[in-house]
């Protein structure tokens, strides 16, 4: 647990830091839950259990537009914290976006059938997680983002500059702490309104990203483009309590995971013959969130 430790203080100065961005136009903070099953990881020859804690804190200011999310998932035993003899591991997973739109910042004129507004986008991944593994990784992106123009809700398509750190116990010695090389990542989240009839109102809303190869790994293992698409249709059940429009959704969703954190299927050992599984996690979910 003290790789969380040192995690906290830079989730709570995001957390800080996130709503009080000044002249908001626009706030949605929320908390949620997620239940994921048959999820995999490498090196895992079984289906992992996972069930996420989630808040999130998303708003629209005079220049732009800011996203925090902070995620606790807690795996089963066939995915165990370092040195128990039963149960499963956490991990904090940290998510920030900021964006600075040219149209707002700098009254570029961007509009067309299809974009709306262009931005330029920083961020940051932050995690920690109590395995044997013990990864801790360190992310920034930086490039721009195309505000897409649907008919009812937003898309937005990044197209970024990557970098990422992490740290990998089981690798040689003086290579524990790895440094991957600058990529280019494709990112594209979405959240789009359906109706279902007068009263009953819903959402879907997920997002999908595409990391380009990044170099070897701590072990001389060349890396692969991976991809991740996570997505889940919501539905304003609150409204159909008698609550206000918005406060409560719930419904199913979807993850694919495919050369998760960027390793090769299946993963192979160096200085021998032998693989370690890499399986593409394809996998239904149920997320529900409660918004203030």
């Amino acid at each position: 647990m003290k790789s969380f430790a040192k995690l906290l203080p830079a989730a709570a100065a995001l957390l800080l830091a996130a709503p009080a961005t000044t002249a908001a136009e626009w706030t949605d903070v929320f908390v949620g839950y997620r239940y994921c099953y048959h999820v995999n990881d490498p090196s895992i020859d079984h289906d992992i259990v996972k069930n996420v804690a989630q808040f999130t804190v998303a708003n629209r200011y005079s220049l732009g537009s800011s996203f925090l999310n902070v995620d606790v998932l807690m795996s089963n035993s066939y995915d165990p914290a370092n040195g128990a003899s039963s149960g499963g591991a956490q991990e904090i997973y940290v998510t920030y976006r900021h964006q600075l739109s040219l149209n707002k910042a700098f009254k570029a004129g961007i509009r067309s059938r299809l974009v709306r507004d262009v931005a330029v986008t920083v961020g940051t991944d932050l995690n920690s997680k109590n395995t044997g593994f013990a990864p801790g990784k360190r992310m920034i992106v930086v490039g721009p983002t195309l505000n897409l123009n649907p008919k009812k809700g937003f898309a937005d398509l990044g197209i970024w500059y990557y970098k990422e750190w992490t740290h990998n116990a089981f690798a040689a010695t003086g290579r524990k702490d790895v440094e991957f090389e600058g990529t280019v990542m494709f990112n594209l989240t979405w959240g789009l309104p359906i109706a279902l009839g007068k009263d009953v109102s819903s959402t879907f809303k997920g997002f999908a990203y595409a990391t380009l190869p990044k170099g070897k790994d701590a072990v001389g293992v060349e890396t692969e483009t991976e991809v991740l698409a996570r997505m889940t249709w919501q539905l304003d059940v609150g409204s159909l309590l008698g609550i206000r429009k918005g406060t409560i959704s719930m419904g199913p969703g979807y993850e694919l995971w495919h050369h998760k954190f960027g390793n090769p299927s299946p993963i192979p050992v160096p200085g021998s013959t032998a693989t370690k599984p890499n399986h593409t996690t394809s996998a239904p979910t149920f997320q529900a969130e409660i918004h203030f």
